[in-house]
């Protein structure tokens, strides 16, 4: 092998063990951490009008570290058909996922669940599969925050109880 062959191969031997070693990093082992203040159990209490309105929803919401959990309480005073599901007027959906925020933006991806929140199986009552949901955030105080999403109506979330991030194993 000739001298610049032999420069050549080492040059190419040391590019590729730099790239290699400099290019990847292992992923944590953890969960992200999230937005700090979103963290803790969140409720809407009310919407504007809700007596006037045929059909709403109220949403109780908990963050943990990058990870949420979803209650959604809808009500109507219509009869949706002759569904056993929602003839009394009022049920509850839950949902299960992640969330990231970009500047005011909240982007929300999870799946419908049971309200033990494991796995929902299609063809049951109410909505299943995947939830995503990105919402405009506006941060009113320490307490109160207001959601807008595709829905007219904002959400407005108080604040229950702050919790802190404990980050778990993925």
């Amino acid at each position: 092998m000739s001298g610049s062959s032999r420069f050549l191969l080492c040059a190419f031997t040391f590019l590729l063990s730099a790239f290699t070693f400099t290019s990847c990093s292992f992923n944590a082992n953890l969960q992200g951490k999230g937005e700090a203040y979103l963290q803790g159990e969140w409720r809407q209490d009310s919407v504007p009008m809700q007596k006037k309105l045929t059909e709403y929803s109220l949403y109780n919401i908990s963050f943990s570290c990058d990870s949420f959990y979803m209650q959604i309480n809808s009500f109507s005073k219509v009869n949706n058909g002759d569904s056993k599901c929602t003839a009394s007027g009022h049920w509850t959906e839950y949902v299960k996922g992640g969330y990231q925020q970009h500047g005011d933006t909240l982007h929300m991806r999870g799946q419908f669940c049971n309200a033990n929140y494991s796995l929902k199986d299609e063809g049951g009552c109410f909505r299943s599969g995947i939830y995503e949901e990105t919402f405009t955030v506006k941060k009113n105080n320490d307490s109160l925050i207001s959601l807008t999403g595709s829905s007219v109506i904002s959400i407005d979330l108080h604040l229950k109880r702050r919790t802190a991030c404990t980050q778990k194993p993925l």
